[in-house]
């Protein structure tokens, strides 16, 4: 990627599972809820299906680089024949994009085989793997995923089930995850102790459903049941659900930016809806960073529904300032550019007659390194708006994340070096207003239970003591 170039942030991925009970194929419909949940990543993707009933190690998987349009077609998913299996959607924040990274992971060890997804990231995969590596294992991708499975496979070798085996192996590992995992006979759900990335149940007959986000449900047309606890372990069976919640944590921690970026707008997590949740930015930066204009927009298209917002609590009229081109995802090419060219403009487009000659305020989630606010905000201008106040409905960015979201080291952040007023001037921008970190809570109704450690560098857990994001190869 070009280092002038300021994409949008990452999620890591996005996992779906299913468990017929009736013994009907799975594939097609884990394909539909991947598709739901493509926004949370676009480099991979991936299905693996078994039957229950059938031998044990015959697992049928079809994984590759690209959409998840572009890897599935009506042949390769008629030919998936299983009535278990899970999903994965995948934007690398921990190993190379490469297609030896894709997931699901599918284990071929002595009692069958283990297909796991998985969405988060570890802070101690590097100890844990040089560990693993010392006792023998052999590793065939460097994602911290094949990790927490060479440790639940192991743990299985000692346990009376595989419910066992992931709380055994739950104990080693630190970090965000959330597991989506089908074993012969089981499919397990897993949430890391703190909860820091989401999880849900859903049901359609007598099928079940595990998935990262209850939009996926609703695309299969299932029934949400209910959220994956913080430190719980689901195991759907043939007899029904089990669970086990002995290893959450006293205090949660569930990422804010769920809320304020990452998830589709018509997802539910732990009982908030992420539609009213950026709205209810909106409404704070209204409060709290007022200004006279005459138009509020929103920068596609988590930027929008805080801008609605601000509108509603302003009174400013909302608008539609932003053309987005839908068919340009993350991985789209990036030729060699002029210094005319930018992702941004192939992206949106302005409206011309929505922002000429207007005072306008212009929404979004975040600022990163913020050449792509710059760029946003010389748009409007350009086309014809007489003064663009930006408010931006997250706090400044001051320090990285180590738990799946690839927010960069301090040096990349132009919040770490320069206060509000330089970044409105770098930005060109005539005032800028940020959410203030005291009110993020307000977002999930005032509950404490969530993680802003990249706004305030107070983790749940303790970061690792180098930065390990990236590659695991020495």
């Amino acid at each position: 990627m070009n280092k002038n170039e300021d994409p949008k942030l990452g999620e890591e991925c996005g996992v779906f599972g299913m468990y017929d009970l009736d013994g009907e194929d799975v594939a097609s419909s884990i394909y539909y809820g991947l598709f739901a949940l493509q926004h949370r990543g676009q480099e991979s993707c991936g299905i693996a299906v078994s039957e229950t009933d059938g031998p044990l190690r015959n697992v049928s998987t079809v994984k590759g680089m690209g959409l998840v349009n572009e890897v599935f077609n009506a042949d390769n998913l008629g030919k998936m024949k299983g009535d278990i299996g899970v999903g994965h959607v995948r934007y690398s924040t921990a190993g190379a994009s490469i297609a030896e990274n894709t997931q699901p992971l599918v284990l071929n060890y002595i009692k069958g085989t283990l297909a796991l997804a998985h969405n988060g990231n570890l802070t101690n995969a590097l100890a844990l793997r040089q560990d693993l590596e010392e006792g023998g294992a052999i590793f065939q991708t460097t994602i911290d995923s094949e990790v927490i499975a060479y440790l639940i496979a192991r743990e299985r070798l000692k346990a009376g089930n595989v419910e066992t085996a992931v709380k055994e192996a739950m104990k080693k590992i630190r970090g965000a995850y959330s597991l989506v995992i089908a074993s012969p006979r089981k499919l397990i759900g897993v949430r890391d102790p703190y909860g820091f990335r989401p999880l849900c149940i859903g049901k359609r007959d007598n099928a079940y459903f595990l998935a990262s986000e209850s939009c996926a449900l609703d695309t299969v047309g299932a029934e949400f049941v209910r959220d994956v606890e913080p430190g719980e372990i689901v195991a759907i069976t043939s007899t029904g659900i089990t669970s086990d919640k002995s290893l959450a944590a006293p205090n949660k921690g569930r990422c804010i930016f769920e809320y304020i970026y990452f998830a589709r707008p018509d997802s539910y997590f732990d009982g908030t809806c992420v539609h009213t949740s950026r709205l209810t930015a909106g409404r704070i930066l209204a409060q709290d960073h007022p200004v006279e204009a005459d138009i509020v927009v929103g920068v596609p298209e988590s930027g929008n529904p805080a801008a609605m917002g601000y509108a509603m609590e302003s009174g400013i009229p909302y608008g539609t300032a932003f053309i987005k081109n839908s068919y340009v995802g993350r991985t789209f090419i990036k030729p060699k550019q002029s210094s005319r060219e930018s992702s941004v403009m192939v992206k949106l487009n302005v409206l011309r007659e929505v922002v000429q000659g207007k005072r306008v305020v212009m929404i979004d989630d975040s600022i990163v390194r913020g050449t792509t606010s710059a760029r946003i905000v010389k748009m409007l201008k350009d086309a014809g708006a007489k003064e663009v106040h930006v408010r931006i409905s997250s706090p400044p960015f001051l320090y990285p994340c180590y738990f799946g979201t690839d927010v960069p080291s301090r040096d990349q952040l132009i919040a770490a070096d320069h206060s509000v007023e330089e970044i409105c001037r770098m930005i060109g921008a005539d005032s800028l207003g940020y959410l203030d970190i005291q009110r993020l809570s307000e977002l999930i109704g005032g509950d404490e239970g969530y993680c802003r450690g990249c706004f305030s560098g107070n983790y749940p857990v303790d970061p690792p003591k180098e930065d390990i994001r990236g590659e695991y190869e020495k």
